[in-house]
C-alpha cells in the first residue's frame, strides 16, 4: 500500500501525529495542577466552600486528562527506538539522561502524590493534602523543565562533544541543560500552558453563566480565568517576542521561514501579514505586507538589513509554507486571547462581568484556542528546525531507522485508528463532566475504595474477625 512512499516522511508524520495528541494533555495538566494549588490555598485561607467545590469539580477532569497524557507520552517515546533508532544512537548520551531525570524527579514526584491529591483529603487532612497538591503542581513544572531542556538542546546544541563512534556526549552538563534557547522556550511554554487552562476554565464558566448568571462556582471560575487572560496574555506576547529574537540569533533560517523572507532586504524588510509561500519559486505570492515593519520588530530599526533564505543553501531550507502559516495562527490567537482579557477587564470595570452574553459567548468560542495555539507553536518550532533533528549537526534523513515505508505506514494507520477511538472517548467523557455545573458540596473522584490493606481479601478479614 505504501510502496513508493518516503519512509522518512511517514516516520515524521507518525511522530507529528502522536506528538499532537500528546502535547495538549501536558499543557492542560500543567496549568490545571497550578490552578488546584491556588484554589486549595484560597480555601484554606478563606474557608469559602466555593473554592473546594471548584477544586473537586476540576479534579475529576484532571484525573482523566492526566491519564491520557501519560498513555500518549509513553507511546510517543517508543518511537525513538522504532522509527528513530539512528537518532537515539547518536544523541542518546545527551538526550537519554535528561529524559531519565524527568522520570526520576518529576514523574515519580507526581505519581507519588497524585493518589493523595485525588483521594486523600479526608484521610490525611487539609494541610497535608495541600502539600500533596503543591507537589503535583511542582512535579508538572519540573517535567516541563526537563522536556523543554532536551528539546531546546536539539534546537540550540551546546556543551557537547562527539566521540569516536559519532555520538554526541556531554562535555559540560550545565551548558547542555541551560542551552541558549532553553530559558525563553521554558517561559513561553509554561505561560502557554497557563493560558490554555485559563481559556478552558473560562469557557466552562461562561457556558454555565449563559444558563444561570447566579451560579457561584461558575462566577468564581470565570472571574479567575479572565484575570489570567488579562494579566498573562500581554506577558506571553512579550515573552514570545524575546524568544523570536533569540531564535533569530541562533536559528536564523527558522525566522526567515516564519517571516516568509525568501530574499534578503538590505534597507528594511517588510512584515508579510498574509500570502502564499511558493517553495519552488522562492517567493510569497499575493503578499499583503507592511513595509519595513519586520526590521523594526526584529532589529528595532526600520532600515536594518535582514538576510533571507537566498543566503542559505537550498538543501537546508525549512518547509516555509507550514512554518509561515503555523506561526501566524499562533500569533493571531495570542492577540485574540489578549483581546478577550481586555474585553473582560472592560466588562468587569462596568460591573457587567457576569451579565454580558457577548463576553460569555466570546469566552466559549475561545475555549479551544489555547490548544490550537500550542499546536501551532510546536509545529512552528519543529518544522522550522528542519531538515535537522539536531540543528545544523544531524540531519533528519540520517536520524531515521532503516525501515521500509510499508512498515512505517502500517503502524501510522494503526495509531490513527486507535488514537481516534480511545482519545475521542476520553474527550467526550471530559466534555460531559464539563457540561454539568459545579454544585455546593461537590465531590471529587469516587471514594468507593478498598478500606483494607492490599493482599487481605474480605473473606480473610472476616475469618480474622470471627476468630476474635
Amino acid at each position: 500500500m505504501f510502496e513508493g512512499w518516503d519512509a522518512v516522511v511517514l516516520a515524521r508524520a507518525q511522530f507529528a501525529f502522536t506528538m499532537s495528541f500528546h502535547i495538549v494533555f501536558p499543557a492542560f495538566s500543567i496549568g490545571l495542577a497550578s490552578y488546584f494549588a491556588v484554589l486549595e490555598a484560597l480555601w484554606l485561607a478563606t474557608k469559602r466552600e466555593v473554592y473546594i467545590n471548584l477544586f473537586n469539580y476540576w479534579l475529576k477532569i484532571f484525573a482523566v486528562a492526566f491519564g491520557m497524557g501519560v498513555v500518549s507520552g509513553i507511546v510517543m517515546s517508543y518511537q525513538f527506538g522504532t522509527n528513530w533508532s539512528a537518532f537515539a544512537d547518536k544523541t542518546g548520551p545527551v538526550i537519554g539522561p535528561m529524559m531519565a531525570y524527568e522520570v526520576l524527579t518529576a514523574f515519580f514526584l507526581e505519581a507519588g502524590f497524585l493518589g493523595v491529591m485525588l483521594f486523600g483529603l479526608e484521610r490525611v487532612g487539609p494541610r497535608l493534602h495541600f502539600v500533596a497538591t503543591l507537589m503535583v503542581a511542582i512535579g508538572t513544572l519540573i517535567s516541563a523543565f526537563w522536556i523543554l531542556s532536551a528539546n531546546s538542546w536539539m534546537q540550540t546544541p551546546t556543551g557537547h562533544a562527539v566521540n569516536a563512534d559519532g555520538q554526541f556526549v556531554a562535555a559540560d552538563w550545565l551548558k547542555v541543560i541551560f542551552n541558549p534557547s532553553f530559558p525563553y522556550r521554558l517561559v513561553h511554554m509554561v505561560l502557554a500552558a497557563y493560558l490554555t487552562t485559563s481559556l478552558v476554565v473560562g469557557a466552562v464558566g461562561a457556558w454555565h453563566l449563559l444558563r444561570d448568571q447566579h451560579l457561584a462556582g461558575a462566577r468564581v471560575m470565570f472571574s479567575m480565568a479572565m484575570w489570567m487572560a488579562t494579566l498573562v496574555a500581554p506577558i506571553q506576547i512579550l515573552a514570545g517576542d524575546q524568544h523570536g529574537l533569540n531564535t533569530l540569533e541562533h536559528q536564523p533560517a527558522k525566522v526567515m521561514a516564519m517571516e516568509g523572507h525568501y530574499q534578503s532586504h538590505t534597507d528594511g524588510a517588510p512584515l508579510i501579514l498574509f500570502g502564499w509561500p511558493d517553495q519552488a519559486e522562492a517567493k510569497v505570492k499575493y503578499a499583503i505586507e507592511v513595509p519595513k515593519l519586520s526590521s523594526l520588530i526584529l532589529k528595532h530599526s526600520l532600515d536594518a538589513p535582514l538576510a533571507g533564505l537566498d543566503t542559505v543553501p537550498r538543501e537546508n531550507w525549512p518547509p516555509v509554507p507550514i512554518t509561515f502559516w503555523s506561526f501566524r495562527i499562533m500569533v493571531g490567537l495570542g492577540f485574540l486571547i489578549m483581546g478577550l482579557g481586555l474585553f473582560s477587564l472592560l466588562m468587569r470595570w462596568r460591573g457587567m462581568m457576569y451579565q454580558s452574553p457577548l463576553l460569555h459567548r466570546f469566552a466559549v468560542l475561545m475555549g479551544p484556542a489555547g490548544f490550537i495555539a500550542v499546536l501551532a507553536g510546536w509545529i512552528t518550532t519543529e518544522t522550522g528546525r528542519q531538515p535537522f533533528t539536531v540543528y545544523g549537526l544531524l540531519r533528519t534523513a540520517d536520524s531515521v531507522s532503516p525501515l521500509a515505508a510499508p512498515a512505517v505506514g502500517s503502524s501510522l494507520i494503526a495509531f490513527i485508528i486507535v488514537y481516534f477511538a480511545v482519545f475521542t472517548a476520553g474527550v467526550i467523557y471530559i466534555l460531559r463532566l464539563m457540561a454539568q455545573p459545579p454544585h455546593p458540596g461537590e465531590q471529587g473522584p469516587t471514594k468507593d475504595l478498598p478500606a483494607r490493606a492490599a493482599g487481605i481479601t474480605p473473606a480473610a478479614g472476616a475469618a480474622v474477625e470471627g476468630a476474635r
